[in-house]
């Protein structure tokens, strides 16, 4: 980590003492690693400017690591636990953002360089979280995005962050799809839009049901490929839920989906 990446650090713990948590992040070799890797300069400085803005009051601890991003918990300046996401800028394959990019209407000039992909890739996903929570889909509040960082609600209890339904012994699958699948069909026919990806990954379970996640490449019912994705996120939930015993016809689920509101 550089002298100026150093500083931002120091600039930041000086000016909110709750964020001197940092500090021990740094001191663990393989975290440190990973903060390197995460918090370039750029990075540092929009995390100030969220802190300055009374957005983020601290930043904690890691909750995840992936491909694309990495997830710490965080707090508000009310004490709220938050979730702080950062796009990695050096490591994200920008080219698997171009399909989900192309043919939204809200994108249509985005630029195609290397950063300014991932900045508009993290305002998708703030814009998809508004527009789902606006329909009444649970998914994590949005909170604020500056370039690659999104802040987001808190999923979980004190101690431990809501695990994936790929991490979770269900007790009755089969009332649990259902509610997948209603949340899935209040998605398509009330925030129009098609998830994209969804699977067991993409699903946190809490006590208020299914949580959806990961909704960055989230696209338009006018989207071109939309009928194809919501296709692909059926098969892939009746394969899993087909593994904890819970029979399905994928045609009935797609028709069960698209029902029309009253």
């Amino acid at each position: 980590m550089g002298d100026s990446q150093n500083r931002i650090f120091d600039i930041i713990e000086s000016r909110w003492d709750g964020v001197r948590k940092i500090e021990r992040l740094r001191k663990d070799d393989d975290t440190y690693k990973v903060m390197d890797e995460v918090f370039d300069y750029d990075t540092l400085r929009s995390l100030y400017q969220l802190i300055s803005k009374e957005i983020i009051y601290t930043v904690n601890y890691p909750l995840s690591t992936g491909k694309e991003a990495k997830l710490f918990k965080g707090t508000s300046p009310d004490g709220s636990p938050l979730v702080v996401k950062v796009h990695r800028i050096s490591t994200a394959t920008v080219k698997s953002f171009r399909p989900y990019l192309d043919g939204d209407p809200r994108f249509v000039h985005y630029k195609k360089d290397h950063r300014s992909m991932i900045f508009t890739w993290t305002q998708k996903e703030y814009k998809n979280l508004q527009r789902l929570e606006d329909a009444g889909v649970f998914v994590p509040s949005p909170v604020r995005y500056l370039k690659n960082i999104l802040v987001m609600g808190y999923m979980g209890s004190e101690e431990t962050a809501a695990p994936m339904l790929k991490d979770t012994q269900l007790e009755d699958p089969e009332t649990f799809f259902s509610a997948v699948l209603e949340g899935l069909s209040i998605m398509v026919n009330r925030a129009n839009m098609v998830h994209g990806d969804l699977s067991e990954y993409n699903i946190l379970v809490t006590d208020d049901g299914p949580c959806f996640i990961d909704v960055a490449q989230s696209v338009l019912l006018s989207h071109p490929a939309a009928d194809m994705y919501l296709k692909r996120d059926v098969h892939n939930l009746c394969r899993y839920f087909k593994r904890l015993g819970v029979q399905s016809d994928e045609d009935q689920v797609l028709a069960r989906i698209r029902k029309t509101d009253d």
